[in-house]
């Protein structure tokens, strides 16, 4: 299966359980793989055959911004959805990673895989 990647999208929500963490909002990183057949677009080179990862960009987006999620987990399979709502998406394996969220550590991160049923 084929791929497409969005690496590090940066988004800025409310996100977190910590009355510190639901003040401000903060800084968020989203990767998405979206698996694929994308033979047909590759062949074609027309749009119309291919995943437009413009627009899933755009809805995680819009579904970040303004977010109010406690948990990491929970945006994550939001993102998910949204990517699997895709016709031709199979598979979303997303990550959702808190920089600075945890003292000594870069950031703290959830990756999930989930497939279109």
């Amino acid at each position: 299966m084929d791929r497409i990647v969005i690496r590090e999208l940066l988004v800025r929500c409310v996100l977190g359980v910590d009355d510190e963490e639901r003040r401000e909002m903060q800084d968020v990183l989203i990767t998405v793989a979206l698996h694929a057949d994308l033979r047909r677009a590759g062949e074609s080179d027309r749009l119309e055959d291919a995943i437009d990862y413009r627009s899933v960009k755009k809805e995680i987006l819009a579904a970040a911004d303004g977010s109010r999620y406690r948990l990491v987990e929970a945006l994550a399979e939001r993102v998910a959805s949204l990517c699997l709502s895709h016709a031709g998406v199979e598979r979303a394996d997303v990550t959702v990673e808190k920089p600075g969220s945890l003292r000594f550590a870069r950031s703290a991160a959830i990756e999930i895989t989930r497939v279109r049923s």
